[in-house]
């Protein structure tokens, strides 16, 4: 990247937002290096030191691709949820943008066969075959399972196997996939502020986790880098 795209990139995160921080109050020690000063109560993120962020995660994402990973993307909070949903289903890959299922990585085998059964659920109903052999009351009950895995999990169902990397937005919000990909030795993306623990994530972008215009634009960034190494 030369110094011109630099710059315009830094002015794209600025337009969106994504120099603030928390308040000082809430600031993690680890997040101390790469903050600049304070605007009223917030504190500001330094963006050279976001952009140079994510560039080095745009290359792990594009070299994720190009090796054929799989990349699981969280993201419940509720005010970009969907955000995480859609850049997900952009480059067809799983994702949690509800709560996090405890288990998905810890207890890998026993997520994979309530995949399979709401897989089977979803068959019998496509079929005519769950009416057909079973009564009326077992319908009802067997179609309430159904309900309850898809709510569940929404987004993993495509999940054939444990993910080789984790994209993370808000790292404290998401403190129970961290651990879990942690303590299996799954690298971590993350955008996360200044309220996060660095080291948590092997590839931080220390940015504004709140806003939905800087969490858009990088995931955007992101989801380009990926498409260009599935095509590489």
């Amino acid at each position: 990247m030369t110094a011109g795209s630099d710059t315009a990139e830094i002015k794209r995160l600025f337009d969106t937002g994504a120099h603030f921080a928390q308040v000082k109050s809430r600031r993690h020690p680890s997040m101390k290096p790469f903050l600049v000063g304070t605007k009223g109560r917030q504190e500001i993120i330094d963006l050279a030191k976001t952009s140079g962020q994510l560039d080095a995660a745009k290359g792990v994402m594009a070299a994720l691709a190009k090796e054929g990973k799989t990349i699981l993307l969280v993201g419940g909070k509720v005010e970009i949820a969907a955000l995480v949903k859609k850049a997900a289903q952009d480059i067809a890959t799983p994702y949690v943008a509800t709560r996090w299922l405890g288990g998905t990585i810890s207890n890998w085998s026993e997520i994979k066969k309530r995949i399979g059964r709401l897989a089977a659920l979803e068959d019998m109903a496509a079929t005519g075959t769950l009416a057909k052999q079973h009564t009326k009351l077992e319908s009802v009950r067997l179609e309430r399972e159904k309900k309850r895995l898809m709510e569940r999990l929404d987004g993993l169902t495509t999940l054939e196997k444990r993910p080789d990397a984790l994209l993370i937005v808000d790292t404290k919000h998401e403190k129970h996939a961290v651990k879990e990909a942690n303590d299996a030795g799954i690298p971590i993306i993350a955008v996360m502020s200044s309220d996060c623990d660095l080291s948590e994530a092997a590839y931080p972008i220390v940015a504004n986790d709140a806003s939905r215009e800087t969490v858009a634009f990088i995931l955007a960034e992101l989801v380009a880098a990926f498409k260009s190494g599935q095509t590489a």
